[in-house]
């Protein structure tokens, strides 16, 4: 055999076994069901994320490892730094979108309010199922229109709803609102401005004074806004915070005299994370609570016994098991799971699409009866999604921090959505408008 004829051979053979390796490669997780945890364990948001991933994470691992997978299909998490910047996560979500390493992506779960905004056109356009717990786009709540998106558990105008009902009932009911004063103080971000709306239409109906307060990113300096807290005389603070901006907050508001006890905080300000650094000063604060802190739930001391105990987890630093961020990821992965579940009964146990994930969220039912079964009492609210309501039963807790923990104070609220239901309805047909979308027929099936 000549030289030419021996190295065209030996490039042939190597050709081959490049490619042979590259399709083994590409078959690595086939069977299992992709999940891309668009994460920001770094940047200055971090300390809300970490524990958000574990809790996700650590629930996954329970569910591959103890369960043997969802109905016996392993969940494959393949974790995508964003440094929660919408420009990282457009290039994790591009990464991933179409699947990897033979796994499908059925639904991914976003990583903020701003990607969730910013990303409706792109998933429209790929046929992605998009899921933003407690955030994400308001007017997204209407499938007909945002047949991709998904808002569950909570929206802002909600939750607006919620805080003022809270004062209501404080101070003797609806009818003593009139002349009062509620100020907020808000990131100024398309996150914070999101109930200034909600606020002026609840201001109108009960005659309470709306008085509204921003804070530029991050929120490092809010003397001056304290101090016009307290000029203009504010009977109560909603403080819509995020990052390092809550416990700066909550210690200028004791410097200048506000009382923790007449300050309520978002449901992104009502971490461990937030009050801690703030010591004494937020002894009494009070917040809006989607994810209830604690580790008394059943599927806690599951987790406590077959994952952390057994070396599995994914906190480094333990006494974040059970806080509220370690209980929003735990949340976010038993939604998922049970997501996974409504799809396999209908199309089988096996890797969903991403059709068929965005049917299984359209027909998604955690009722009270799985929630216990879950072991997830008091821990999630019942959640009943369809084809033209994409966002389920929003409900929260009221909850109060008594300098060690956080204290229910109230049981799930729901808030008056039927006061929004139309504006929210018609802002969702005026982007239909705007962008020419045509009608979709809702899915009944």
């Amino acid at each position: 055999m000549t030289l030419h004829k021996t190295l065209a051979l030996f490039g042939a053979l190597l050709l081959g076994s490049t490619s042979l390796s590259a399709a083994a490669h590409a078959a690595d997780h086939d069977g299992q069901q992709l999940y891309p945890l668009l994460s920001y364990r770094t940047g200055p948001y971090a300390p809300s994320g970490i524990p958000q991933w574990a809790g996700i994470r650590d629930y996954l691992t329970y569910v591959n490892d103890v369960q043997g997978g969802v109905d016996g299909v392993k969940v494959f998490v393949q974790e995508c730094e964003t440094a929660y910047t919408v420009e990282r996560a457009f290039e994790c979500y591009e990464r991933y979108k179409n699947g990897y390493d033979g796994a499908p992506v059925a639904i991914l779960m976003g990583t903020s309010s701003g990607f969730d905004a910013a990303a409706s056109e792109k998933v429209r356009a790929d046929k992605i199922p998009l899921v933003t717990n407690a955030g994400g786009r308001e007017d997204a709540v209407d499938g007909s229109v945002f047949p991709y998106q998904f808002p569950l558990l909570f929206d802002y105008w909600t939750e607006a709803s919620i805080v003022v009902d809270y004062v209501a009932k404080q101070v003797g009911g609806y009818d003593k609102l009139k002349g009062l004063k509620i100020a907020t103080l808000y990131h100024d971000s398309g996150y914070g401005r999101d109930t200034i709306e909600p606020l002026a239409t609840l201001s109108k109906k009960y005659g309470f004074e709306d008085i509204e307060i921003p804070v530029p990113h991050p929120g490092e300096q809010q003397q001056a806004q304290w101090q016009q807290i307290k000029q203009q005389a504010a009977d109560w603070v909603f403080f819509r915070a995020w990052g390092v901006m809550a416990p700066v907050g909550i210690k200028t508001a004791a410097r200048v005299g506000f009382p923790a006890d007449h300050i309520i905080g978002d449901i992104w300000t009502g971490s461990e994370e937030d009050v801690r650094p703030a010591g004494t000063a937020a002894k009494g604060y009070l917040a809006v609570s989607v994810f209830p802190s604690g580790t008394d739930f059943k599927v806690s001391q599951t987790l406590k016994k077959d994952v952390i105990d057994a070396g599995k987890g994914d906190l480094k630093d333990q006494s974040k098991f059970g806080s509220v961020y370690y209980n929003a990821g735990l949340v976010t992965a038993i939604i998922y799971i049970e997501a996974l579940r409504t799809g396999h009964k209908q199309f089988g146990d096996r890797p969903l699409t991403a059709a068929e994930g965005q049917w299984a969220l359209e027909h998604l039912d955690i009722t009270p009866q799985r929630i216990e079964e879950l072991g997830a009492t008091g821990l999630l609210s019942p959640l009943k999604v369809t084809a033209s309501d994409h966002e389920g039963s929003p409900a929260a807790k009221i909850v109060q921090w008594d300098g060690k923990e956080w204290h229910a104070k109230t049981d799930w609220l729901n808030g008056d959505r039927a006061l929004f239901h139309d504006a929210i309805f018609a802002k969702a047909a005026a982007y239909a408008k705007e962008k020419s979308l045509p009608a979709r027929e809702a899915a009944t099936n």
